[in-house]
């Protein structure tokens, strides 16, 4: 029950995040190594050809490997992106993104993820892979 608090918080101060909000982010779901995140298309996140900008699909998925590696590490932790690898598929100029990740290794120091940004239809936008530095809360 604890971790489910845990996970519970994590999603709350998400919500609270500044970032989170201006890109419209919604964790919708964090589980052990597994995380979903929602994000609305906005005008305000568009570039000038009228698509939602790149670098909104790339917080969107680094975000969500963050989200799903918070469910694996100590609550005093830190987790920061130290590499990101992305392709993008087709362009998104209505609708709702789905950012879905998945843990796929965690040593003691770094983690990977793997996600999948889909359009409301289900149709893969993005695909991604991110590698994160896990530091140790005792040892920062």
């Amino acid at each position: 029950m604890e971790k489910e608090r845990y996970l519970e918080q994590a999603r709350k101060v998400a919500a609270r995040s500044p970032y989170y909000r201006l890109l419209g982010l919604d964790v919708t779901e964090i589980k052990e190594g597994e995380s979903t995140i929602h994000m609305l298309f906005k005008q305000d996140l568009t570039h000038p050809y009228g698509f939602v900008h790149g670098g909104a699909i790339a917080s969107l998925a680094d975000s969500a490997v963050a989200m799903a590696l918070v469910s694996l590490v100590e609550p005093k932790d830190r987790i920061t992106t130290i590499e990101f690898k992305i392709n993008f598929f087709v362009p998104v100029g209505k609708g709702e993104l789905k950012a879905h990740a998945k843990i796929i290794y965690k040593g003691s120091k770094i983690a990977v993820g793997d996600v999948e940004v889909t359009n409301e239809a289900g149709k893969l936008v993005a695909k991604v892979t991110a590698t994160y530095s896990i530091m140790r809360g005792d040892l920062i």
